[in-house]
């Protein structure tokens, strides 16, 4: 899939339908005389349901499709008969997309399984018809109920992908180029910053013919709370993923600084994030010798909190050992 289909962030409004409203119509038949009222219920309104697709990766299909309107109920008629109950609209999304309104921004569901029905817009319900109010002492009633009016709203469909493991770093820290080596995705890959401009999702293939999936998500770098760079318009994506793997050169300057700057950004943005399971992977290692990765280990040994371990995509180093680490502690 490429950057321009991937959309995440949809703004639409839709709006159910009005209810039937109901008859007052007085039964008319040869022989019968004064047949009473025999007015039918009117139809409900269509609601606006939003169903979730495991078929769908992106809200693509509906980056056009500002305006969703379900069917207004039928009128009810003569001899108790009901209005047509109003056409219901489906809006399908991908699992993991937050609906929320629009105006006050509140989420007012979340849809995570395939299959899962909300209504967003309830369809008004149908008048009742006359033949409801007769009684003894008001035994022609000349009136009926008219319909409930529909139900409108502005609502925001947000999309947070759901991956496993989601790579976290600073911008041309290699993400991308591990993505592609350990999936089969096609990334965009460049020697400049932010050539992530979407997140891509890969399936990675491991032992026994089973798999995970993995997100790279565009680069951090330090502010993204604030919105610097590309801000924290991307940071929602982490939250979906279980296993939180930090991509860090082994030419930085100072490792253990980058990995503090990045956690700070992830706990700045949401707290929540730092309940996650975390490793990290020195990317470029192919450029240390024995002796200088000896001496980063013995370093690092002492520094990092968390486990670590020295991969390069390039050269096809230490890919198995990260893939067996990820599987384990997504098993766990």
């Amino acid at each position: 899939m490429t950057e321009g289909n991937f959309v995440d962030y949809v703004k639409m409004y839709v709006s159910s339908g009005n209810g039937g409203k109901g008859s007052a119509h007085l039964h008319r038949e040869k022989y019968i005389a004064k047949g009473g009222p025999d007015g039918g219920d009117g139809g409900r309104g269509g609601h606006v349901i939003i169903r979730g697709n495991a078929n769908l990766w992106t809200l693509f299909h509906l980056k056009f499709k500002k305006h969703v309107r379900a069917g207004h109920g039928g009128h009810g008629g003569s001899s108790r008969s009901t209005g047509a109950d109003g056409e219901d609209a489906y809006i399908d999304v991908p699992l993991g997309t937050v609906v929320r309104d629009s105006e006050t921004n509140a989420v007012i569901f979340e849809i995570t399984e395939h299959g899962d029905e909300k209504i967003i817009a309830t369809g008004g319900k149908g008048g009742l018809g006359n033949w409801h109010f007769k009684s003894a002492t008001n035994q022609t009633p000349r009136y009926a109920q008219p319909g409930l009016p529909l139900e409108e709203k502005y609502i925001t469909l947000e999309l947070k992908v759901l991956a496993d493991v989601g790579l976290v770093g600073f911008p041309n820290a290699g993400k991308s180029t591990l993505l592609s080596v350990l999936t089969s995705a096609k990334p965009k890959i460049a020697d400049y910053e932010f050539t992530t401009l979407k997140p891509n999702l890969g399936i990675v293939a491991y032992r026994d013919f089973q798999s995970f999936v993995m997100a790279d998500i565009p680069g951090i770098i330090e502010g993204a709370a604030e919105g610097k760079g590309l801000g924290y318009y991307f940071l929602r994506h982490i939250e979906r993923n279980s296993v939180l793997l930090f991509l860090i050169p082994a030419d930085a300057s100072d490792i253990k600084n980058q990995y503090d700057i990045l956690l700070d950004e992830l706990r700045r943005y949401n707290p929540e994030l730092l309940d996650k399971e975390r490793i990290i992977a020195i990317s470029k290692s192919d450029m240390l010798d024995d002796e200088l990765k000896a001496e980063l280990k013995a370093e690092l040994d002492h520094e990092l909190p968390i486990p670590y371990l020295f991969i390069s995509s390039v050269a096809q180093q230490g890919l198995q050992e990260l893939k067996d680490m990820l599987w384990k502690i997504l098993n766990s």
